[in-house]
């Protein structure tokens, strides 16, 4: 895949700097326990402000890995799965992609041996 403005790399680039934070990683966790919290019931759970947790709830959601809702004066958020699927698959073909690279490298530099005897 190449990376086109907006493409699939651009959203899978986005998700691994978001979950490159240990405490977007934990938010994440937390969310996918509870299934629904505020900034403030994850913050309790936390080392970190209220206001640390809304910036990086800010980050996930920027990522398509989370999203908040309105409920009254509330704001809860929910896991979205679908960024963190593309992001898994993108890096399952990556992976399967270096894998035929690299018995490629291994054919031909057996070959080589062979030749070489």
């Amino acid at each position: 895949m190449t990376d086109e403005p907006g493409g699939v790399d651009r959203e899978v680039d986005d998700v691994l700097v978001a979950l490159a934070d240990p405490t977007r990683r934990r938010l994440l966790d937390l969310l996918a326990a509870q299934g629904e919290a505020t900034a403030t019931t994850l913050a309790e759970r936390l080392p970190v402000s209220r206001q640390a947790v809304v910036k990086h709830l800010s980050v996930l959601d920027a990522a398509g890995l989370v999203s908040g809702g309105r409920v009254g004066r509330e704001v809860r958020y929910t896991v979205r799965p679908a960024a963190l699927d593309t992001t898994a698959r993108r890096l399952a073909s990556l992976a399967a992609d270096w894998d035929r690279r690299l018995a490629t490298i291994k054919r031909v530099a057996e070959a080589g041996e062979d030749d070489s005897r």
